[in-house]
């Protein structure tokens, strides 16, 4: 079933709004980590180990989960998925202690494992191949939408309540989401299975599995030091909770403004290009970085090319490995989806080793030289994938 219109489909607003969610769920903890080490009484290094435990779930899970529910209705599958969120997030909030928040925080995840990777898979089954790189990024606007909104709010109902009231929060919108695309998803959405031949294709693709590791790269790279924010402009700034919000509502608007800008350009430069203007953008930041230490405009404004880069950038990737092989959609958006949390429970968990070592200020020189590989595994996909469509 695909529609095609000139238009996007109302379903895929209800998805975008899904992907805010997700995104709002997922970033909940680095925007509240001072709050929850102190609340609970546990070390920031040691909050900072939900981030990666989560990140592991959901890395593992994508595309074990892109098998398991092959054969579901993304009707019902994205639907369940954010009901189970909201019920698991619900339950983060009430946790006790930090040894229940942990299994907790974990089992909630698998809604983003699911949700994210299977609404881009759907795509394809909702508009036509012309307008399918512009509806792909035009999805994960709900992932700049929640750094600008959703991250950024949570810092400050942490500030001023408490985190638990931030988890909850998110729970009810997770329930209204699963609601609106209950509401516009047509029925009979069931991208094609995965059989053990796409999934060995997939694995067999050079410029596919090239193109992946750039996710995993810079998904590697940004977490070393995205994870700490927080504790990091506390320290540098001196930032509380309301300069902490405003400082990820800065971030979260240009990061917005970053992935309107590549959905609109995305069909008219190519996807390669489009991810490696972005990842240039972030390198720029970190270079720019120690800048930032001279006071909070002189951060606002080292904060901008990365935030511009940032989630734009995995827009890119997910358009440029369904254009590559758009039959192969749910395995490489599945995968991609993998690499992408890999790479944040990667760089959290350095992150953390680095912070309990006192090494919170040498985060961004990691962070940088993990980008500019990155840069260069992103040109060699491309060079791949030019000469896989030479060769055909």
């Amino acid at each position: 079933m695909t529609v095609a219109s000139n238009r996007l489909p109302r379903a895929l607003w209800a998805l975008m709004v899904g992907n805010f969610v997700i995104g709002t769920g997922v970033m909940v903890v680095p925007g509240t980590l001072n709050d929850i080490s102190q609340s609970l009484g546990v070390s920031i290094p040691q909050a900072g180990q939900l981030i990666t435990a989560a990140a592991i779930l959901m890395g593992l899970g994508a595309p074990l989960f892109a098998s398991l529910v092959a054969g579901w209705d993304r009707r019902r599958l994205l639907t369940i998925s954010l009901i189970w969120y909201g019920v698991l997030l619900l339950a983060c909030a009430l946790a006790p202690n930090y040894a229940s928040l942990m299994p907790l925080r974990v089992l909630a995840v698998i809604a983003p494992a699911i949700f994210t990777p299977q609404a881009a898979a759907s795509v394809g089954l909702l508009v036509g191949p012309a307008m399918r790189g512009r509806a792909i990024t035009f999805i994960f606007l709900g992932w700049s939408l929640a750094s600008v909104l959703g991250m950024p709010l949570s810092a400050w109902i942490s500030s001023e309540l408490n985190w638990r009231w931030a988890f909850g929060l998110v729970a009810l919108t997770s329930f209204l989401s699963g609601a609106w695309v209950w509401r516009e998803m047509p029925d009979g959405i069931k991208p094609a299975a995965l059989s053990r031949e796409a999934w060995g294709r997939t694995l067999g693709s050079a410029p596919l599995m090239t193109a992946v590791a750039v996710t995993l790269l810079f998904s590697f790279g940004q977490f070393t030091l995205f994870s700490y924010f927080a504790p990091y402009f506390a320290q540098t700034l001196g930032a509380g909770g309301g300069l902490l919000s405003l400082i990820f509502l800065w971030f979260g608007v240009f990061g917005l403004a970053g992935n309107v800008a590549v959905t609109r350009s995305i069909d008219r430069i190519g996807a390669p290009r489009a991810v490696l203007i972005t990842l240039g953008a972030i390198v720029l930041s970190l270079l720019l970085w120690p800048l930032g230490r001279y006071g909070v405009w002189a951060q606002a404004f080292v904060l901008i090319p990365w935030a511009l880069g940032c989630f734009s950038c995995n827009s890119a990737q997910q358009a440029r490995l369904v254009q590559i092989s758009p039959e192969l959609a749910p395995a490489t958006v599945a995968l991609n989806t993998s690499a992408l949390y890999g790479g944040q429970a990667l760089g959290a968990a350095l992150g953390g080793v680095m912070i309990a070592q006192g090494g919170m200020m040498n985060l961004h020189q990691v962070g940088l030289a993990v980008m500019l590989v990155a840069m260069a595994v992103s040109l060699w996909a491309a060079w791949l994938q030019k000469r896989s469509c030479a060769a055909r």
